[in-house]
């Protein structure tokens, strides 16, 4: 059936903002996108729901963990990062597969509350099955944390069961953990699975300096986390002599299949290694904060125009899902490193929809278009100045989401 849903202002993303606009839908699909009066002369008899704002396309989160979400009080801890990931095993000890789905479907209602329609989820079992049943678009990476050991004995099995019990129509992915947790024997095995069955890749990147001491020379919080984990890393044995970003360009894992999440602490040469890889960058700038573990090159990233999108991470280690709270951080840290471009809020809110389809090579989200998804986001927000600046100043706004056609959240 169709439907004409018109607001103040819409954001095409990849078109200039419309005053009065509208965007006609038929199922899960966007029809036409224009000015309201037009849409509706030319199709007399649609409905029309008229929203208050701006409505723009359903927001892309490009990092996330939606198991954890009941695990939010280990955002309060106030721990450095090292000390907080230690309590992972602590934490997920006990836990059953019913329980790990309920905080799934927590971590969906808070997405979809805030406007996002599609997700990189970090996902195993039984957060899988929850966001597959939930219609979330975006690309679900099943983690993989093990040494050599623990790979042949009954990792690398376990993870082609779990390929092969992916639910029909969700989007499947990898995520090798990081270069702590996973052994260099195991990334050609990954990244050559990866290529031979389609698959994207979504590592953890330059995330913290612990990470950084430990590729560096094999010392350390993490090298002594792994050895009290019983964890045997070859990268104990000396470390490699280089930068994260630049062992994993040589490991092979970089490229357009892949988008790594964080990426703080990456200097110009690893920055160019992304760029000339066509690796985006999901930037957490709240979540790093929280965890103390270093402020991304926001700046850096923009000028020098590497592909960026937004990640909210976990609610373990975030406040909230929010996309465009997050975009706020986001910019209130490049402001802080020196970018003075008027185009910020734009570049920001782009991230936040365009930027993260972008990231996980999606082409049917991220933008409102004829043919292309009908995944809307409508944000009660001030008309009267910039459309993309009034978003990101007004986190927690969302009034409406549409997810393929249909209307799943509506605030009154």
């Amino acid at each position: 059936m169709q439907c004409i849903h018109a607001a103040e202002v819409v954001l095409p993303i990849i078109g200039d903002p419309i005053t009065d606009g509208a965007v006609l839908i038929d199922g899960d699909r966007i029809l036409a996108v224009g000015p309201r009066a037009q849409l509706v002369a030319e199709h007399p008899g649609t409905r029309v729901r008229q929203w208050p704002g701006v409505l723009t396309p359903g927001l892309v989160n490009a990092h996330t963990h939606l198991i954890y979400s009941d695990l939010a009080d280990m955002a309060t801890l106030d721990l450095p990062f090292p000390e907080w990931i230690s309590q992972f095993p602590i934490r997920r000890k006990g836990r059953t597969a019913v329980e790990w789905q309920a905080s799934t479907r927590r971590g969906i209602h808070a997405a979809l509350t805030t406007g996002t329609t599609a997700v990189a989820d970090i996902a195993e079992g039984p957060s899988l099955a929850a966001v597959s049943r939930a219609g979330l678009q975006g690309i679900s990476y099943l983690e993989i944390i093990a040494d050599g050991a623990m790979w042949l004995s009954d990792q690398r099995a376990r993870l082609q069961r779990d390929l092969a019990a992916a639910p029909a129509g969700r989007i499947i992915g990898l995520s090798p953990h990081t270069l702590y947790t996973v052994d260099m024997t195991i990334w050609s095995d990954v990244v050559d699975l990866a290529r031979r069955q389609c698959l994207r890749l979504h590592p953890h990147l330059a995330e913290s300096p612990a990470e950084t001491q430990f590729v560096l020379d094999g010392t350390g919080q993490f090298a002594e986390l792994n050895a009290t984990l019983g964890m045997s890393m070859e990268l104990m044995t000396g470390g490699c002599g280089a930068s994260p970003t630049r062992l994993m360009a040589q490991l092979g894992a970089l490229g357009p299949a892949t988008h790594v999440a964080h990426g703080v602490h990456c200097d110009s040469v690893d920055r160019k290694l992304l760029r000339q890889s066509e690796t985006a960058v999901a930037l957490c700038t709240r979540s790093n904060r929280i965890l103390q573990a270093g402020e991304a090159p926001i700046a850096a990233y923009l000028q020098e125009g590497n592909t960026i999108a937004l990640g909210t991470d976990s609610l373990a280690s975030s406040p909230d899902l929010d996309l465009l709270a997050e975009a706020a951080a986001a910019r209130d840290l490049a402001r802080a490193q020196g970018y003075t471009g008027d185009d910020l809020d734009r570049r920001l809110v782009e991230a936040a929809t365009l930027g993260g389809a972008q990231a996980m090579g999606l082409t049917e989200i991220g933008a409102l278009a004829p043919g292309l998804r009908a995944d809307l986001a409508v944000f009660a927000v001030p008309v009267d100045r910039d459309p993309y600046s009034s978003l990101i100043d007004h986190p927690g706004s969302c009034v409406g989401t549409i997810l393929g056609g249909r209307l799943l959240h509506r605030r009154r």
